[in-house]
């Protein structure tokens, strides 16, 4: 056994507890957490390790949404509208494939995993970066995604996503763990959809989707209106919207489900996520880029839908350090007070993004669960502890080290 103590530990409970000298003793398992005099005392063999002053131990930090398939781009993409940066996400698909071997999806989940990030959601269109996320030393939840809206195109796409999932089920493991993906409702055929949807429920499989991320989203799905018209005939001539925003929430009731993005919905639409068994995945960077609407984060808080943190991919994004994502939340959502906001941040990227994820036992720190755990130091000593969670999102971009059941990563 071992035993860290640090000035801070920050639990990320219901509470929000923060112990000031704290300790935690583990193995695998967190073994006790409280005040590093009383650990130390109460664990006499453990190996005891005193970090450096102005220190913290909190828990993973979960980034649930990331697309690593485009990971070779840096200036490749448009920026600045959401259907210009589509129309070049298909011109350049095959270059940037091409130019993302094994070293490019290591280096973006090493990028993850020096920023603190121990367990990831990772969307997958095609399964090439399927050996990657299984090798990688952290927790990946794994969502293999369809889409498609052609109808003469369904079986086959049927077929080739039942494969991917198929061949991802055979890698299962603790830290590899399969789920689905439906892209989104202006990109899928309902009987794609459904086709996912059943599986989900059939299996207990965790699910996600894109919802309403932009507004020519919005527009389509509403009015057949807008750059969606033009931009989906390339794909069907005959392309209509396929779902009312509600019918597609409906789809969902009986599944637990990652919604991500959400930017351009209506208070009647979060009414209704509010009463599904869901999370909203919110990747403030990637909206921006994309020139996508701030998330209305008042209206999740008054309707108590959780909310999780995604960095979304190196496609529409230029960092996936979750720290970056963080601070922009933080500076972007000017509404709401800063204190409180960055309390509300930090368990959007731990507690509650292991909950989206399924892995419940590494959502926070306390006996008994996953000894999942990162280290930081601050540059300097934080005086009134009501500051710690904002000075932690201003300062940290790399953390000391990372501990995954209890063995150290990082």
């Amino acid at each position: 056994m071992k035993i860290l103590c640090a000035d801070y530990i920050i639990t990320c409970n219901d509470n929000f507890d923060i112990i000031r000298d704290g300790a935690i003793c583990f193995d695998k398992k967190i073994v006790q957490i409280g005040k590093a005099n009383e650990v130390i005392q109460n664990n006499p063999y453990a190996k005891v390790k005193r970090l450096s002053p102005n220190s913290v131990i909190m828990p993973s930090m979960v980034n649930t949404h990331v697309h690593l398939e485009f990971s070779a781009n840096k200036t490749t993409l448009i920026y600045g509208d959401f259907i210009k940066w589509l129309q070049s996400v298909i011109e350049k698909r095959d270059i940037l494939k091409k130019s993302c071997d094994v070293e490019c999806y290591e280096n973006a989940i090493e990028q993850m995993l020096e920023s603190g990030v121990l367990i990831f959601g990772a969307v997958s269109s095609f399964g090439e970066d399927m050996q990657s996320c299984i090798k990688a030393p952290q927790k990946v939840v794994y969502f293999n995604e369809i889409l498609g809206s052609h109808p003469d195109m369904i079986d086959d796409i049927k077929f080739n996503f039942d494969k991917r999932v198929e061949k991802s089920f055979k890698f299962k493991s603790d830290n590899f763990i399969p789920a689905l993906f439906v892209h989104a409702p202006y990109s899928t055929h309902p009987l794609l959809a459904k086709h996912v949807i059943n599986l989900a429920k059939r299996d207990n499989l965790l699910i996600s989707t894109h919802f309403l991320e932009s507004m020519a989203e919005r527009e389509w799905i509403d009015k057949a209106e807008g750059d969606f018209g033009e931009f989906l005939k390339i794909f069907n001539k005959n392309a209509k919207p396929m779902y009312s925003s509600m019918e597609y929430l409906d789809l969902f009731k009986e599944c637990k489900t990652l919604f991500v993005h959400t930017n351009c919905c209506t208070d009647k639409e979060y009414e209704k996520i509010a009463t599904l068994d869901a999370y909203i995945s919110h990747c403030l960077v990637s909206n921006r880029l994309l020139n996508n609407p701030l998330l209305n984060l008042k209206s999740i808080m008054q309707k108590n839908i959780p909310l999780c943190i995604g960095t979304d991919g190196l496609s529409s994004n230029f960092s996936l350090n979750i720290w970056d994502e963080l601070r922009g939340m933080l500076f972007a959502h000017t509404d709401l007070d800063i204190l409180k906001l960055a309390k509300y941040l930090l368990i959007a990227a731990t507690k509650n993004g292991a909950n989206a994820l399924g892995l419940k036992e590494s959502a926070y720190l306390k006996e008994g669960k996953n000894a999942d755990m990162i280290t930081i130091v601050l540059p300097q000593k934080v005086e009134d502890i009501e500051q710690l969670p904002l000075e932690l999102i201003l300062h940290t971009n790399k953390v000391k080290s990372g501990y995954i059941d209890g063995d150290r990563y990082v």
